[in-house]
């Protein structure tokens, strides 16, 4: 009897070992398989880091360009500024209607509901 026990014995062993090493290898290719999915979960995040830090610098030199765009719009703009001072300083010296004391409320000839007209051929237009 201790014979067939002994064989029995083996015989369960060597199916624990095998049992085990199947268990092993499935492990080995759960492992596999996780590493190859994370490797391309990195590799994808990578891809959309450079993707988003193109996309910034793309925007960043529009923002720029619009920048400077609006530097020389405002340059331009602050030139006009002094022309037109300087020319309505002009023709404040020379202005013959600004020069007139304005006529006493009672000798005003419209009604609050007419406006007055100006036009280019006033007297403050005239050379």
């Amino acid at each position: 009897m201790p014979h067939s026990s002994d064989s029995s014995d083996s015989s369960s062993f060597s199916q624990a070992s095998s049992s085990s090493s199947k268990q092993d290898s499935s492990d080995d290719m759960r492992k596999v398989q996780r590493r190859e999915k994370n490797r391309i979960a990195a590799q994808k995040s990578r891809q959309r880091q450079t993707q988003k830090a193109d996309t910034l610098h793309l925007e960043s030199e529009d923002l720029e360009r619009q920048n400077a765009a609006l530097r020389r719009e405002i340059k331009q703009l602050r030139e006009e500024l002094t022309h037109f001072t300087t020319v309505l300083s002009l023709h404040e010296t020379r202005c013959s209607v600004l020069h007139v004391q304005p006529p006493a409320p009672s000798e005003v000839l419209y009604t609050p509901l007419s406006f007055p007209q100006t036009h280019i051929s006033s007297p403050c237009f005239q050379p």
